[in-house]
């Protein structure tokens, strides 16, 4: 069940959106229901109230186009809000079935296949990666054959970080760059050090397209998309110019954003950074990493892919995070992250005007995606803001919250007045210039409180 929340540009009625929703509770009747005049045990309230405005207050002081955000609890989506414009062009707007590049957000993809596969026996992690690049070696030819399969989606091959990455942007592909790797050896013994790499990485489409006889797009389908009714999700630019409703990058300039072309250099590594990917379509990769789709995501697959496989101790000094940060390790495809006695799965995505976000926490069963149409930092803010609260508040409330829904009830019973003002925030969050956007809600964890 979800009810849609709409938001007006009048700045009365921007006030008042914290207080009135117009309910569409599609599963029981198609009236349209004024919250503020109609309350009752299981309507909805979300999760995090203050965060909707928080996500619309940074994304307007950094003048971003357009952002969507969704909230998953256990197997559902709790609540997705969409902002802003696809296009400064166009002006239309962000909807949750909007197609964004979610650039190294892809590599969740690629590792989840790739454990799938190597679960089904079709290779080993301790493959030799020449095994499947035999074209592959370093300069010492010793260390090309340490080099095994497991460690292209740690990021533990021993090279310099982000290794070729500048012959990426010269529009090089996979197979003109590998040959340059025979110029490098290794800084230390395969497997015992990190360094974050794209080229590298998505060699692992070698290793799934020679162990299956299949294409990546066609195993991603087949294994991921399809299953999850992943219906607006491609691989490839072909993918993303094909959809009629999709986000368009935008690049910083002087005084502004500006709109650009999306260009077809990093979606030559499609396991790296080609995923094209809707916020809807997203929340479903997250349900199945939460654990509620076996058929995709086994048990013992996301068991693996969660396992720690190499310290990543620069993690600890990223800018937002690290305040937060108490360890932080890559397992097979995903950052994960300790903050205090809660662990994290993370991972980001960055390519030319387009920032992703995603993240979950498996103990609480709740995950985020944040989604942005321009090369904005606010995206880490948004993202350590939430965690930040949502951990120590859920385990403090044990999944329910009832400070946030009793407050948003009271406010709901309390009658409008043209002076009303909204709730403060807490001071780090400054003063809140809210915009239009559009939320949905479903009913999920929102219905769990006394």
């Amino acid at each position: 069940m979800y009810a849609i929340n709409v938001h007006h540009k009048n700045r009365t009625q921007m006030i008042k959106r914290q207080l009135i929703s117009l309910t569409l509770t599609a599963c029981m009747c198609s009236s349209v229901v004024n919250a503020a005049t109609h309350t009752h045990a299981d309507s909805p309230v979300p999760l995090y109230p203050e965060f909707t405005q928080y996500f619309e207050e940074r994304l307007l002081s950094d003048k971003v186009p357009g952002g969507i955000f969704a909230v998953v609890k256990g197997d559902q989506i709790q609540h997705i809000h969409a902002f802003g414009v696809r296009s400064m062009l166009t002006q239309e707007p962000v909807t949750p079935d909007t197609v964004f590049r979610i650039a190294s957000v892809s590599k969740t993809f690629a590792a989840g296949l790739a454990a799938r596969l190597e679960h089904e026996h079709r290779f080993s992690w301790h493959d030799p990666l020449t095994q499947y690049v035999p074209e592959f070696t370093f300069a010492n030819p010793e260390f090309s054959n340490k080099v095994q399969v497991q460690h292209l989606l740690t990021h533990s091959v021993g090279i310099v970080p982000n290794a070729y990455d500048n012959l990426i942007e010269a529009n090089y592909s996979s197979e003109q760059i590998v040959p340059y790797f025979q110029r490098l050896n290794p800084l230390c013994e395969p497997g015992k050090c990190y360094g974050y790499q794209n080229v590298l990485f998505n060699l692992i489409e070698n290793v799934l397209e020679k162990s299956t006889g299949s294409t990546y797009p066609e195993l991603l389908s087949e294994y991921v998309f399809d299953p999850l009714g992943m219906t607006h999700s491609s691989v490839g630019i072909e993918g993303y110019q094909a959809s009629e409703n999709k986000a368009t990058p935008h690049i910083r300039g002087r005084n502004r954003w500006f709109e650009r072309q999306v260009t077809s250099h990093y979606y030559h590594f499609p396991a790296a950074a080609g995923v094209n990917t809707t916020a809807h379509d997203l929340a479903q990769w997250l349900i199945a990493q939460l654990g509620y789709r076996s058929d995709v995501m086994p048990d013992e697959v996301l068991a693996d892919i969660r396992q720690p496989r190499i310290r990543t101790s620069r993690d600890l000094r990223r800018r937002s995070w690290r305040q937060h940060l108490t360890n932080a390790h890559y397992g097979l495809g995903w950052r994960l992250y300790d903050l205090g006695e809660h662990s994290l799965v993370y991972h980001g995505g960055w390519v030319s005007g387009f920032r992703a976000d995603i993240a979950y926490s498996p103990e609480h069963e709740i995950g985020l995606i944040v989604l942005l149409n321009a090369e904005s930092n606010v995206i880490s803010e948004i993202s350590t803001s939430f965690w930040a609260d949502i951990l120590p508040r859920m385990q403090r409330e044990q999944w329910v919250p009832y400070y946030h829904a009793s407050r948003a009830r009271e406010e709901l019973a309390t009658p409008i007045k043209e002076d009303h003002q909204p709730s403060s925030l807490p001071s780090y969050w400054g003063n809140s210039h809210l915009g239009n956007g559009n939320s949905v809600i479903g009913s999920g964890l929102l219905n769990k409180y006394p």
